[in-house]
């Protein structure tokens, strides 16, 4: 009977990582701490955004980061948080962020690097809609000791060793994988904890939703037109947020696919390569889904530029091969 109403609930976020952390040969603990100050800073922001309509933290800030967007008030304190938790956990030696113009140095002596969207789909934050943290861990390529420099953070997507995201939503979750699957963790208010919720997620190997912004339709290439037209006549849905890691969780899920193609305003894409659409290609095919820039594997493009952008498609296996028939077919 005692069992029947104290049933378990479930392993910790602390204690999942520290289980990895045993079984990996030579495991240190650093990698172990980065994962759980990411977790400390998004139950901070949790507990702001569950408080949102209540303190003044909405709307927009009056400043522009450097990508030329307004800044929301959340977005500043989201970034705030997550480099106060990522410095004062002592294992990093640089972050780059969504929010700041260059490389924010921590410890010359540490050797990992963290790139990161403190809060994504910000814009949503006003109307209650879920929004989300996306991060990528790599480790640095020169001497200990030294300025980190560029080529310590323009690595391709394919050395990553660890990324993943938080959503904010009904209820919060932190996903993430360090290349041995992805798993999931749901917070638990009145623990204060992430709990193992969703053990290694996968893609749906195929699926009927698509997530795009179809108001800029009239800017897209025909190409994209077209499977857009494909996706209509087949009877798939259109589900679109305007938060990335929202649209992403959900198709990983439910099976699904994300595009967001280059538009005649923004020939390069208009996602950052370097702190959203690295993390979520690396989470997306180790969920056995793919991800690509309509060209090629996302995982393999080379960065030239701390903020670059790019197109990403990204999602279930079979929607994505049907996609990039349509994006790379030369009919006109």
């Amino acid at each position: 009977m005692e069992k029947e109403f104290a049933k378990p609930v479930g392993i910790s976020l602390d204690r999942f990582i520290k289980l990895r952390q045993d079984e990996s040969p030579g495991g240190t603990g650093e990698f172990s701490q980065m994962l759980r100050d990411i977790g400390l800073a998004a139950r901070i922001i949790n507990r702001e955004l569950n408080h949102f309509g209540l303190l003044d933290i909405g709307g927009k800030i009056g400043t522009e980061n450097i990508q030329g967007e307004e800044q929301k008030k959340m977005d500043v304190i989201a970034n705030t948080r997550f480099i106060r938790a990522l410095s004062d956990g002592g294992e990093i030696c640089a972050i780059v962020s969504e929010e700041e113009d260059e490389i924010i140095e921590v410890d010359r002596d540490k050797k990992y690097i963290i790139a990161l969207d403190p809060l994504d789909g910000s814009s949503n934050i006003d109307v209650t809609v879920s929004v989300g943290t996306i991060f990528s861990i790599f480790r640095r390529k020169s001497k200990l000791g030294t300025a980190v420099n560029e080529e310590d953070v323009l690595q391709k997507g394919s050395q990553q060793l660890a990324a993943g995201y938080v959503i904010y939503g009904s209820s919060s979750m932190l996903v993430y994988t360090t290349g041995k699957g992805v798993n999931g963790f749901t917070f638990s208010p009145s623990i204060g904890e992430f709990f193992l919720s969703h053990p290694d997620m996968k893609f749906p190997d195929d699926g009927i939703i698509y997530s795009v912004n179809e108001s800029l339709v009239h800017e897209f290439d025909e190409s994209v037109v077209r499977y857009l037209k494909y996706c209509k006549e087949n009877n798939h849905t259109l589900r679109y947020t305007g938060s990335l890691v929202t649209d992403f969780h959900r198709n990983m899920l439910k099976g699904g696919i994300y595009m967001y193609p280059p538009c005649q305003k923004t020939p390069n894409g208009k996602l950052r390569l370097l702190y959203e659409c690295n993390a979520l290609a690396f989470l997306c095919e180790q969920a056995g889904g793919k991800a690509s820039d309509g060209k090629q594997r996302i995982l393999d493009l080379q960065p030239t530029d701390f903020h670059q952008r790019t197109p990403f498609y990204v999602g279930s296996a079979k929607m994505m091969t049907k996609a990039m028939s349509f994006v790379n077919s030369k009919e006109k």
